[in-house]
């Protein structure tokens, strides 16, 4: 055979080859038996080896894994990834609807999509021109980690799209929202494996497909059968489907694996209705849920929504009533937090809940403990709030014997033997020395932690001891530390020291948001840090920002406000950064990009409500913001202009009240073009 018959051969194989997989992974339609694709797969490898500059990234042969990675790349995503708020029962799913009904009155008209929320780990799939390119974790929903040769093993991913025969063209360029997760036949199987060849038992499906992707080594999340189902668009070039129903058939057109069980709902009732049975029926499904997915159809009615923190209020995860357990209580132990809040938690005779083993439990706070009359020996009744986060109920009355012991408060700390403050009104109690080594553990564990810094080797236990060697009594103390400090701790030698101090080094590298956020400042988590590292260049700015100049930023209220000018004016705090200047760690967030054109719409505000003719909500946003102009989420009074579509809604009814003047689409591009 010619190389040109040959070459053909292969790419008719690989095509072949692809739709097989399609139908076996996606549909679960296979025309052909596992012999016959196993031996057209060995063919197509013979070819490949006898000619490797023929293989393309998309080839089926391509999904056993490549040599393992020293570690991830950060990857960041094109739009936020954003978690879901939770409701825990109905009266939680009533309230969250009337809320978002209060905010835009077309709510009470929408229809909703029910998802089933999948146990999994959520990624983000690259394509261009139809070709998988990079495939990330949500990460902390800015930045993930590359885990595209992971992604390549998984045999319901496509390579390329469409992966459906006859199915449409994608966009140039696509990114899209999926969740990796094990079948519940296919996790059994693999710990039947494990248990034969004398490995590990998983305990959870959702933790070791967790694992299982972020493997270094490629080959052995191949040799896992991880599964895939897509259900959102994040981002993409041209116009893209207005409903989220919609672009769950568009994605499933595109040759995606979606799930068959989602629904679209007249209304909350049937939302409702679909939970009752789905809460009912979840033993029957092929893989673990915790809860179903509840979103607003209509996708410009979500981006008028809006979001709050990092959770969209167009959706919301309604999550299946936790598993219950009762064990006895053998007693109440108190942490200490960074900002000195004293925590009570509950040790407890170990007990299964969902197939993990609890010891521990939380116990809210005191308040909790004498509201609930919670004795040590009691017997309680434990669960995992939304099947994450084990908690103590309440004692179960009826097995008390009379041994049981009531529990006062601590009345001094038990870290630092200091006394403890509680503040009339509120609920918690404080250790109030700032010195307290266990507030220092914490506040040092934060700072260097993999969603802050990122300072790679300085784990809780290493941080123990660098406290209490007296090594390090503020987080700047970290870039003073020398090697002749660290031999002085026990379990460092020559090259575990000099690790860590490379370590250090890098995270001078870090951005001012990731350095914002280190800093633990009450109220700011990474997505306040961000935004204040947008409108201050450095430290030395913000440290000077006055509370009504923090509180002007769009997000952040005056408690938040309130709270970072209180951190800065404390000379402790302030003696800290000095440091971390003199260290050499003082980064610069870059300066706002110059204009590429006239900027006509500058210092103007623009909202954008309803479904407009032509453009599409991000298309009308790009235009604005292309020419100098800010897109809010809200009408208020500096609003500008509001652009107003069609079942535009309560956004319209505020712009007349404050007697704001409306754009329609055509009006828009006449503005524009006239400026």
């Amino acid at each position: 055979m010619s190389d040109e018959a040959l070459r053909k051969h292969l790419e008719e194989l690989s095509a072949a080859l692809r739709e097989h997989n399609y139908r076996y992974h996606v549909l679960d339609e296979p025309v052909i038996s596992d012999i016959e694709y196993d031996r057209m797969l060995a063919e197509l490898r013979a070819i490949e080896e006898e000619h490797p500059e023929w293989i393309t990234t998309d080839s089926p042969t391509q999904r056993t894994g490549s040599q393992p990675s020293a570690r991830f790349v950060k990857v960041t995503h094109p739009a936020s990834i954003l978690s879901l708020a939770n409701a825990f029962g109905e009266t939680d799913l009533r309230a969250w609807f009337e809320r978002i009904a209060r905010l835009d009155e077309r709510v009470a008209r929408t229809r909703f999509v029910a998802e089933p929320k999948l146990d999994g780990l959520s990624i983000v799939l690259h394509y261009q021109d139809g070709l998988f390119v990079q495939g990330a974790t949500r990460g902390n929903g800015e930045v993930g980690e590359d885990v595209t040769a992971n992604l390549r093993t998984l045999r319901s991913l496509p390579l390329r799209i469409p992966a459906k025969p006859g199915g449409p063209q994608p966009p140039a360029d696509l990114y899209v929202r999926g969740e990796v997760f094990f079948y519940k036949a296919d996790f059994e199987a693999l710990n039947k494996r494990q248990a034969a060849a004398g490995g590990q038992i998983y305990q959870t499906a959702r933790n070791t497909a967790a694992g299982t992707l972020r493997q270094l080594d490629p080959s052995i999340t191949a040799a896992r059968p991880l599964a895939l189902y897509v259900y959102n668009i994040v981002a993409a070039d041209g116009r893209l489907p207005a409903t989220q129903w919609e672009t769950l058939d568009y994605l499933r057109q595109l040759g995606f694996p979606v799930a068959a069980e989602s629904r679209l709902c007249a209304g909350l009732d049937e939302v409702l209705a679909a939970y009752a049975e789905w809460k009912e029926t979840r033993d029957q499904l092929p893989y673990e849920v915790d809860g179903m997915v509840v979103k607003v159809d209509d996708l410009g009615l979500s981006d008028d929504l809006g979001v709050v923190g990092k959770d969209p209020r167009a959706a919301i995860a309604y999550k299946f009533p936790a598993i219950e357990v009762t064990t006895q209580l053998h007693g109440i132990g108190v942490n200490v937090g960074r900002t000195g809040v004293l925590t009570p938690y509950a040790m407890l005779e170990p007990v299964e809940i969902g197939g993990v083993i609890v010891r521990q439990a939380t116990l809210h706070n005191f308040d909790f403990i004498a509201e609930k009359d919670i004795r040590v020996g009691d017997r309680v009744l434990v669960k995992r709030a939304g099947d994450v986060i084990p908690y103590v109920i309440g004692p179960v009355l009826a097995a008390r014997s009379g041994a049981e012991t009531p529990y006062v408060p601590p009345q001094v700390c038990p870290v630092c033997q200091q006394p403890v403050e509680h503040i009339e009104g509120e609920v918690a109690w404080y250790c109030i020395n700032s010195a307290c080594p266990e507030q220092l553990v914490r506040n040092i564990e934060h700072f260097v932690s993999r969603s802050t810094l990122d300072i790679v080797g300085l784990g809780i236990k290493i941080v123990e001891q660098l406290v209490q060697a007296g090594l390090v009594k503020d987080v700047a103390d970290l870039y003073s530390l020398t090697r002749e400090d660290l031999l002085q701790v026990e379990g460092f030698a020559d090259k575990k020291a000099d690790n860590l101090l490379v370590s250090i080094q890098t995270s001078k590298t870090r951005s001012l948001a990731q350095l914002i956020y280190a800093l633990g400042i009450r109220g700011v988590g990474d997505v306040v840090a961000q935004m204040l590292a947008r409108k201050y260049r450095n430290l030395d700015q913000l440290a000077t920002a006055g509370m009504d100049d923090i509180d002007d930023i769009e997000g952040i209220g005056p408690s938040i406000a309130e709270a970072i000018t209180d951190w800065f004016s404390k000379p402790a705090n302030q003696r800290v950064l000095a440091k971390l200047k003199a260290a050499g760690f003082w980064p610069q967030s870059a300066p706002p990009k110059a204009p590429s054109g006239p900027q006509p719409f500058a210092g103007q505000t623009f909202v954008i409500t309803g479904t407009l003719p032509s453009l599409s909500r991000k298309e009308a946003q790009q235009l604005i913001e292309s020419l100098g102009g800010k897109v809010s989420g809200s009408v208020s009074a500096k609003t500008s202009y509001v652009v107003v579509g069609e079942d535009a809604g309560s956004k319209l009814d505020k712009a007349r009240e404050l007697g704001i003047t409306t754009l329609d689409e055509e009006a828009l591009k006449a503005l524009a073009g006239a400026g």
